[in-house]
């Protein structure tokens, strides 16, 4: 994907993957807690600061290992970012969403990981990094699925965040994922003589009289009725024509009741 058109936002090419970890522990070794060893790396590019510990202000001490415990047990899907959109950290709950663990997003860009609607939206969020406004700026995006390869869509909220005095601002953003829509409900299967004989008992026929409309005997007519009932699981006539309704086989919008 284009991602050159926002400085600040867009930028940044994904980096190595880190070992396979889940839960607390794996996001406390993506971000380098204590106890774990770092090898020092290149010098940060001109324009941009080095590493900063995703901790923010409770870089120091226990208060690190509370906010990325804390951090871990969120539902929301959670990264904080570079200005650049380079990955500090996720949690699980964002991991999710690729079917990796946390540290395995760490030095991916979130252009790579999301698309977003309206190039617009991100011009906004770089010009007010470069300004130092401090907001809430939502990006519409849409994204591939990893468990089940499907389009999935949400809002993702990007929050400029830590010490004000420090340019340019580490990133919050927060994933809301729109819920996938409802599978149509599967069209009822019906003989014509079933949906005729449905549509009459909808119109309050009586058994008798259903059987005179279609030239059928009263068994008939039950014997019709009732093999219904054990397809669609349902128990008497009423929930019969409702199930018919439900299943498309009577036309909502016709009275007297019809076949749809």
């Amino acid at each position: 994907m284009d991602n050159g058109g926002a400085d600040g936002m867009a930028g940044g090419t994904a980096g190595e993957d880190a070992p396979h970890t889940s839960g607390a522990e794996g996001t406390s070794r993506a971000c380098g807690t204590p106890g774990t060893q770092e090898t020092s790396g290149p010098a940060a590019p001109a324009g941009r600061a080095g590493p900063r510990d995703p901790a923010g202000p409770y870089a120091e001490g226990p208060w690190r290992n509370y906010f990325l415990i804390l951090l871990d047990r969120i539902p929301t899907p959670i990264a904080v970012c570079h200005a650049d959109g380079e990955v500090l950290i996720a949690n699980p709950a964002m991991a999710a969403q690729w079917g990796a663990a946390p540290g395995q997003l760490r030095g991916r860009n979130l252009l790579d990981l999301f698309r977003p609607r309206a190039k617009e939206q991100l011009h906004r969020i770089a010009e007010a990094v470069r300004l130092g406004h401090r907001s809430r700026y939502p990006v519409e995006v849409h994204w591939r699925s990893a468990s089940d390869g499907s389009e999935r869509e949400g809002e993702l909220t990007v929050d400029p965040v830590g010490d004000p005095s420090v340019q340019p601002p580490a990133l919050l953003a927060l994933l809301r994922v729109r819920d996938a829509p409802p599978p149509p409900v599967p069209r009822g299967t019906a003989s014509p003589v079933e949906a005729r004989i449905l549509a009459l008992a909808a119109g309050g026929a009586t058994t008798a009289s259903i059987g005179t409309a279609l030239g059928l005997t009263v068994d008939g007519v039950n014997y019709h009725l009732t093999r219904l009932a054990r397809r669609w699981r349902v128990q008497g006539r009423t929930a019969l024509v409702a199930r018919a309704y439900v299943l498309g086989v009577l036309s909502p919008g016709s009275w007297p009741p019809a076949p749809a």
